[in-house]
């Protein structure tokens, strides 16, 4: 299989899913970052090439190319070993995914955004925060009896769950008011080759 590449941005922890799991799994790959503050007509040639939605991530391996996190997330563990979900978990997995793209991945993103980037209506940002609280309250209800989203080990679930929970603070919430959330934070922060969001998506092109 030819070396991924991977089409993603620094602030995107949907790109920061993906390359999670890549680096976890020590899958060797090229990370292309794209500047969202473009638009779209005027973002380079080759990512509108493959970005069917105009958005990151897009994962680009061999002839296939795989837009939307989770989506991407699915056909790691589908292809690659170390990121295979057990047969026993695969349809909780799956529900997680869900969950997250319409839960987590929607309240503390959209949250984070406007409180740092640009500023929606208040009523607006109140109904993001209870939104977020919401689900960080099923999030800690579920950890305090599991180690795992899926049970007692790591899986794809954790990785999309947990992607903008290191910055919630970035969106006004603080971890320690969710115990079992911040536990299970620690727990995926000790996966081997596991790294923050701020250092795994450093643009590659900044330092060159």
């Amino acid at each position: 299989m030819s070396t991924p590449t991977l089409y993603g941005n620094p602030r995107s922890g949907h790109s920061y899913k993906v390359r999670l799991a890549l680096q976890l799994a020590a899958i060797e790959h090229n990370y292309v970052c794209i500047d969202l503050s473009v638009p779209r007509k005027q973002r380079p040639t080759n990512f509108r090439a493959v970005s069917r939605f105009g958005e990151v991530p897009v994962l680009v391996v061999a002839k296939n190319t795989l837009c939307q996190s989770n989506a991407i997330l699915q056909w790691l563990a589908e292809h690659y070993p170390k990121l295979a979900v057990p047969e026993e978990q695969q349809a909780v997995v799956r529900e997680w995914l869900s969950w997250e793209s319409n839960r987590i991945g929607f309240s503390v993103s959209n949250l984070r955004y406007s409180l740092t980037m640009k500023a929606a209506p208040t009523p607006v940002n109140h109904w993001l925060a209870e939104r977020a609280c919401a689900d960080l309250d099923t999030l800690n209800q579920v950890l305090s009896t599991q180690k795992f989203l899926a049970g007692q080990h790591f899986s794809i679930a954790d990785i999309a769950n947990s992607a903008y929970l290191w910055w919630l603070a970035d969106a006004g919430l603080a971890i320690a008011d969710w115990p079992n959330v911040q536990s299970w934070l620690a727990r995926i922060a000790a996966q081997q080759r596991w790294q923050h969001p701020d250092q795994l998506m450093i643009d590659p092109s900044a330092s060159a």
